[in-house]
């Protein structure tokens, strides 16, 4: 995307995974994937994902003791986007953001109203760059808006980075061990410099909240309209972990339904509906001559509903996905919302942990129904795959 690289060049601005390329990208992807691709390095954060769960439970209580009904949560993707934020917050910057208490911080506040800027003129920034530069005297407001909304979520990347670097460096000082997360990680290793820093905890947050938050609607949304699903993985749960045990990463293993049911949400509701290579040689496939450098596009959000992929493709199964054996994998190209390869999504991990941990322990707190304020909710492309309408659902208390 020319306007990424375009605002990165006018503001000195480094680039960081989404936008980088060639051997730049190459060498931060090395350096980040070994910190946060391995399922048990990203093990390790299930303590502040869990403390941000905690919260989250609370404020559910409390906007149902708001509701008429004492049940019903409005637009629950608004309470999921705090949540992905503040939990990939946690892992990024090692540091709570305040987005699930009664008076959001006003850094906050700003950053949130950013990264909307950001999302709700995604299509217009593509192009944004594309636009000749004697043009914008005439139409300058795409491209002042594009660069105010990424003014604000580097502002706010790197007020938490030099926070955190000033709290390292005075532990340095003091002649004390320094251990901590990702970031105190990248600091120590100085494999990165601190622009490119400021580039990729910028851009791992701006595609880790949205992304997760979506999924997560989807999900309940889901659950509250198969009750016979959800009752089988809440079931699952109860055998496997208890009714009120807090969940780690290892406990995940033990209830594969949950596991199986993000699978089958991202199957049906692909946050990114779909993924793009550019040939590095010719190819031949399916009797096709592709040139190299050909630029193919795979909608896997198609794919994922075909029926020679996946039979009874519409209806949201997620047994589909368990294993029937220890041999017995359960591998599908057709749905590959994480991508695939060595441009596979970074974040994969720390979003399924998110995920993951959060279905648990909301179906050991609440049993979810069905809003009778929301009808079907269709999906909308906009950039993302995102709900085309608010979902409200009621979160019952499990007795």
């Amino acid at each position: 995307m020319g306007s990424w690289r375009e605002y990165r060049d006018l503001r000195g601005r480094a680039a960081g995974l989404i936008s980088a390329e060639g051997e730049q990208w190459l060498k931060m992807r090395n350096v980040l994937k070994q910190k946060i691709m391995n399922p048990k390095d990203v093990a390790i954060f299930s303590g502040e994902v869990n403390q941000v769960i905690a919260d989250l439970i609370k404020r559910i209580y409390v906007l149902k003791s708001q509701a008429e009904d004492g049940e019903t949560v409005t637009n629950v993707n608004n309470l999921f986007f705090k949540y992905s934020m503040e939990g990939v917050a946690a892992i990024l910057y090692e540091c709570r953001l305040g987005c699930l208490g009664n008076h959001v911080p006003p850094l906050t506040v700003e950053y949130i109203g950013a990264l909307e800027l950001m999302f709700s003129m995604f299509k217009t920034s593509m192009y944004a760059g594309a636009i000749p530069r004697w043009l914008r005297a005439f139409v300058p407001k795409p491209w002042r808006e594009f660069c105010r909304s990424w003014d604000g979520l580097f502002k706010f990347s790197q007020i938490h980075v030099d926070s955190k670097l000033r709290a390292i460096q005075s532990q340095l000082e003091r002649g004390e061990r320094v251990a901590g997360g990702l970031l105190t990680r990248l600091f120590l290793g100085r494999e990165l410099t601190l622009e490119e820093i400021y580039a990729n905890m910028t851009e791992m947050l701006l595609a880790g909240v949205d992304t997760t938050s979506f999924t997560l609607s989807w999900a309940v949304y889901l659950l509250a309209r198969h009750p016979d699903v959800q009752q089988a993985v809440y079931q699952e749960i109860v055998k496997n972990l208890g009714e009120r045990h807090v969940p780690t990463a290892a406990d995940v293993p033990k209830v594969p339904l949950v596991r199986a049911l993000l699978k089958e949400t991202l199957r049906l509701f692909p946050v990114l509906p779909g993924n793009g290579r550019v040939t590095q040689e010719d190819l031949v496939i399916g009797g096709f001559l592709i040139p190299k450098g050909t630029q193919l596009a795979l909608c896997h959000y198609t794919t994922s509903y075909d029926e020679e992929n996946f039979p009874r493709a519409k209806e949201f199964l997620p047994e589909r996905w368990l294993r029937r054996g220890s041999l017995h994998r359960v591998d599908n190209f057709g749905s590959i919302p994480f991508g695939y390869g060595v441009r596979s999504c970074i974040g994969r991990r720390i979003a399924e942990l998110e995920i993951h941990l959060l279905v648990i322990q909301l179906l050991q707190h609440f049993e979810i129904k069905t809003s009778p304020q929301t009808k079907a909710v269709c999906a909308k492309t906009h950039g993302l795959l995102t709900p085309g309408g608010p979902i409200h659902v009621r979160f019952v208390n499990r007795k």
